[in-house]
């Protein structure tokens, strides 16, 4: 049945001139009237069957040219006194065809046809009979017919109803899935980005501690091994960080993949607040003198705002190490409000030139202030950056805290009086 189906779905033409030829044989064989003499030699009569059965058979090819031919067969019967014929049941399937197409124009006229076409046919050709119950058989007869030339219209268009109601739920199924793959692009888009902020913070903090503490073992190599070792197990010691959170990230990396992490240790927390103290150990460590101060009552802090405070802090000693100078000192605040927590980190160096935190540096690589401006975005915070009165840098970032993401102060922590570039990402 499928198979029947499936052919007479691919061949309409072929399925319209089955049965439009069928009609054409009963047209054919059959007096349509009682004037058999009038029929059998009634060649106009034999035109417009065939007529009829050529219009039954291209209904679905072009459904628009055959119903004005339609009207056109319907007034030369009218005109020239062909009697019904059963072929005329072809003007019941070509308005059911043109009601069930979306051309709303040639619908209405169709519509207009099936009321007007039963009465001028009860008009043309009227009853013989008793005058009194011929009347009433006319006036049922007509309204019987008319009813069905309607019945066929409203049949062909709640067709097109059903069949415009499946085409928008097909355009709306492929416009949801058009939106979830955008959805999608847009979430690896999102992933992309925080793998690779987290691969700049890791890389660009540890290799940095890395290559100063390199250069400073190799300057007093000769002259204090002592301070050569201790550089040394510096190195060591950040290498392994370095390679831990990058096992970490990777790990993660492969778990998205539908593989399974190897070591445990793929899996360590995100540094938070709590890990603040050992950072700032590390970079005086390598070298760089840091005076770091909390103030306010600190207590528990969402996990993302804890991470972005460290990435923040983390960020500015790096840049510090890098463009200070020999002799830069770093400043680093915690500043614990009611609804929000204000991180504070600048230096007295040089500081940067203005190519190196504007737009992406002046080789279009920088990355750094942009990590730190979408990781300040994303907890709905205010981040402001640039050269500080006096010389040297300042970082500084108010975040909310959870709860007051609406309503977060967009405090500058004391750097109105500078300079700087303001990027409020709220």
């Amino acid at each position: 049945m499928n198979r029947l189906y499936d052919f007479l779905r691919r061949h309409p033409t072929a399925v319209d001139g089955s049965w439009a030829f069928g009609l054409l044989v009963a047209t054919l064989l059959l007096p349509a009237s009682a004037r058999e003499d009038v029929w059998r030699c009634s060649a106009l009569a034999v035109a417009v069957a065939v007529a009829l059965a050529v219009l039954g058979t291209l209904r679905r090819r072009w459904p628009e040219a055959m119903l004005l031919a339609c009207f056109a067969v319907g007034l030369v019967q009218l005109a020239l006194d062909v009697e019904p014929l059963p072929g005329d049941v072809v003007f019941l399937v070509v308005a059911f065809t043109i009601a069930s197409r979306p051309h709303r124009t040639y619908s209405r006229l169709a519509l207009a046809g099936c009321l007007v076409a039963p009465t001028l046919a009860q008009l043309r050709w009227p009853d013989d009979g008793d005058q009194d119950s011929s009347l009433a058989a006319e006036i049922f007869g007509t309204g019987l017919l008319t009813i069905t030339f309607c019945l066929a219209w409203v049949l062909g268009d709640s067709l097109r109803t059903r069949r415009a109601y499946y085409s928008e739920l097909e355009r709306r199924a492929e416009r949801l899935e058009r939106e979830r793959e955008t959805q999608a692009r847009m979430a690896v888009t999102a992933e992309r980005a925080r793998i690779a902020r987290e691969l700049h913070d890791v890389v660009a903090h540890n290799v940095s501690v890395m290559v100063v503490q390199a250069d400073g073992a190799a300057y007093v190599l000769d002259s204090s091994p002592e301070l050569t070792r201790s550089a040394l197990h510096t190195i060591s010691g950040t290498g392994r960080q370095a390679l831990t959170e990058m096992r970490r990230l990777l790990g993660v990396l492969r778990s998205e993949d539908g593989g399974a992490a190897t070591d445990a240790g793929d899996f360590v927390p995100q540094p938070g607040i709590e890990q603040l103290a050992d950072l700032v150990d590390q970079a005086r460590t390598a070298g760089l003198p840091v005076d770091y101060r909390v103030e306010g009552t600190p207590r528990a802090l969402p996990s993302g705002v804890g991470l972005t405070a460290y990435r923040i802090v983390q960020e500015a000693l790096t840049n510090s190490r890098k463009h200070g100078g020999p002799d830069v000192g770093a400043t680093v605040r915690l500043r614990y409000g009611r609804d929000a927590l204000t991180v504070l980190a600048d230096d007295d160096g040089r500081g940067a030139q203005a190519v190196l935190y504007e737009e992406r540096g002046d080789d279009g690589l920088g990355h750094g202030l942009i990590g730190m401006r979408e990781r300040v975005g994303m907890v709905g915070g205010v981040l402001v950056a640039g050269p500080r009165p006096g010389g040297g840098f300042r970082i500084s970032a108010t975040l909310p805290l959870a709860g007051a993401a609406d309503d977060a102060p967009a405090a500058r922590c004391g750097a109105a009086d500078a300079p700087e570039t303001r990027a409020d990402l709220t």
